[in-house]
């Protein structure tokens, strides 16, 4: 399995990728044969050499131009030709690699992806799967922001392709299927989200029907479908409020000794907590329809977080996501 890194992508990075794919290297290297970081060769030797870290399976491939967060991802692709995040998908349309792995623009992914990679015979829009953590196990949320003026039937095919990535890549032999709604009753829902509900209705899949926000959560639910507005602004909603919560746990645990003295003793039970709605055990989203395998991290992606990405990369490749798309998309043409 060969693994092309864009390793300026991120807030963190190159320190993050390079690190991430140290220990990649070390956790589960015997399934990669070689790792390509992508990026200004200068600096990423100079991380290398701060981690005091050489490896046989290292290969960096130099890139002239970086794509920043703040970059338009169309505009990016005819400017910045030479770009990481270009170079990166460029390998895999060349044979070069099998996957792609970024933390950096998501726009500029999804745009170079698409654009280089076709989508996959039968998909007419990708969508990024991303997990949100469970009861249940991890629950995907499909599109999470690469398509935010979706269709009815973009949707039919984000339920498709999440129950392919949720079978074959997470192990759920029956994935259940729920569309996001402002109810759970058949008939609640805007005009778009009827329409869409009756053509998961018929689809060969196990749809559960309308879900609400906190099914996310707390429902035996291991995909759920909208379009990319609404996925993307569910899942940062869903991240800081992570995030707040834990600093206001902080803040009123600092305000009394005593509460110190009680948060010492339950030490282990917010760590486990914390630990449990962690992103970076997840490592990142895949891009699901495209022509090619782009797992998608988090901006501000750790070393942890891009080992993980790493390591969902060669999971996909290895259980044949695309193939098996393919061939979903295939019995359900006449719908789509």
């Amino acid at each position: 399995m060969i693994i092309a890194l864009d390793a300026m992508g991120g807030d963190n990075a190159p320190f993050a990728t390079v690190a991430g794919a140290r220990d990649a290297l070390e956790e589960f290297g015997g399934s990669l044969t070689k790792l390509l970081l992508v990026g200004d060769e200068s600096r990423i030797k100079e991380q290398l050499s701060d981690l005091h870290f050489a490896h046989s399976k290292i290969e960096i491939v130099h890139a002239s131009q970086i794509v920043t967060m703040e970059d338009s991802a169309v505009k990016s692709l005819k400017e910045k030709r030479d770009s990481s995040i270009a170079r990166s998908v460029m390998l895999v349309k060349e044979g070069h690699a099998d996957a792609v792995v970024s933390a950096g623009n998501t726009g500029a992914a999804v745009a170079a992806s698409t654009i280089r990679w076709r989508n996959i015979p039968g998909v007419e829009r990708a969508g990024i799967a991303s997990p949100l953590p469970n009861e249940h196990g991890p629950c995907n949320i499909v599109d999470a922001g690469a398509n935010v003026d979706a269709k009815p039937s973009h949707l039919l095919g984000y339920a498709i392709m999440g129950s392919v990535y949720a079978r074959h890549v997470q192990g759920k032999e029956n994935p259940v299927v729920g569309l996001m709604s402002v109810g759970e009753e058949d008939s609640k829902g805007s005009e778009f989200t009827k329409e869409v509900f009756d053509l998961l209705k018929a689809a060969p899949i196990n749809f559960r029907g309308n879900v609400e926000g906190h099914d996310l959560f707390e429902s035996k639910l291991d995909v759920v479908v909208c379009d990319g507005f609404v996925g993307n602004v569910v899942l940062k909603s869903c991240e800081a409020t992570a995030k707040i919560m834990f600093k206001w746990l902080k803040q009123e645990i600092k305000a009394s000794p005593i509460r110190q003295m009680g948060a010492l003793i339950a030490k282990d039970a917010f760590k486990a907590t914390k630990e449990r709605g962690n992103y970076e055990t997840y490592g990142g989203s895949p891009l699901l329809g495209v022509n090619g395998t782009c797992i998608i991290g988090h901006g501000s992606s750790s070393p942890r977080a891009v080992k993980n990405a790493i390591r969902v990369a060669c999971e996909s490749v290895s259980a044949g996501v695309n193939p098996q798309i393919e061939e979903e998309m295939h019995r359900v043409r006449n719908l789509v």
